[in-house]
């Protein structure tokens, strides 16, 4: 089943849509807003797998909240003008549905959500086979990745940071232009790095700490090309490490 909320300011859109998820079984509908700034707030406290958005809204558009949706939100765009079609993919949206919206265009959409919620059990699926290959903090000096279908060996004092994107991690790599990205979480990735090398210091990154060049009088760390703020949740380790090397 497929949670979907439904955001657009033209009620007479909204209720098309939500006679089209009421007869789709694989669908339920879980609100409906006419304001997107309501949604956003809504959202926060009660994600769900699928938005159907308009684009062009007052106050803040579909293409502005699309940045904004909790992580493993994803939208399928509706909109009266098609030149909106190619930035609806430029977010990754997994469908655009121009109006007036038939159904056989509607379920066409959601057949390709549920191929991609489809894929994303898979890749979590993946998550814990890749998770195997993770070493104990401490127990070697090299851990294996999965990189497009091949387990990639690589050494904890090559890696300059690691960064996490959603449901998977880019390793960034000294002497590598681009960056190794696998499907893996970064729960599993800090347990698995030893901590007196490496420590996260904001959500999305776990840095090497012997790595870092500069930190800045706004606790901004200096790595590789990168500059990754320390936010307030790691700022006490941080702190503390920097005072005591």
């Amino acid at each position: 089943m497929i949670t979907c909320i439904i955001v657009d300011d033209e009620p007479l859109a909204v209720k098309l849509l939500e006679s089209f998820v009421a007869k789709t079984p694989q669908l339920r509908l879980e609100a409906s807003f006419t304001d997107s700034v309501e949604a956003l707030s809504w959202l926060k406290e009660h994600p769900v797998n699928l938005a159907f958005m308009d684009i062009q809204m007052p106050d803040m558009n579909g293409m502005e909240l699309s940045h904004m949706l909790p992580e493993g939100t994803k939208v399928i765009f509706t909109t009266a003008f098609k030149e909106y079609a190619f930035e609806s993919y430029e977010v990754s949206a997994i469908d655009f549905l121009l109006k007036p919206i038939r159904y056989n265009k509607f379920i066409a959409a959601v057949e390709k959500a549920e191929q991609w919620f489809g894929r994303a059990n898979e890749r979590n699926e993946g998550n814990e086979r890749n998770e195997k290959f993770l070493p104990t903090a401490g127990s070697r000096e090299t851990l294996f990745i999965r990189v497009d279908g091949e387990l990639r060996q690589i050494s904890f004092e090559h890696i300059l940071y690691v960064e996490g994107m959603k449901d998977y991690v880019r390793f960034h790599i000294e002497g590598e232009r681009l960056p190794l990205t696998t499907h893996m979480t970064m729960k599993a990735v800090e347990d698995a790095l030893p901590q007196d090398a490496f420590m996260r210091i904001n959500r999305s990154y776990i840095v090497r700490l012997d790595k870092i060049r500069t930190v800045d009088r706004n606790l901004c760390v200096y790595i590789g090309e990168e500059i990754i703020r320390v936010t307030d949740a790691y700022r006490e380790a941080f702190e503390h490490y920097v005072q005591t090397v």
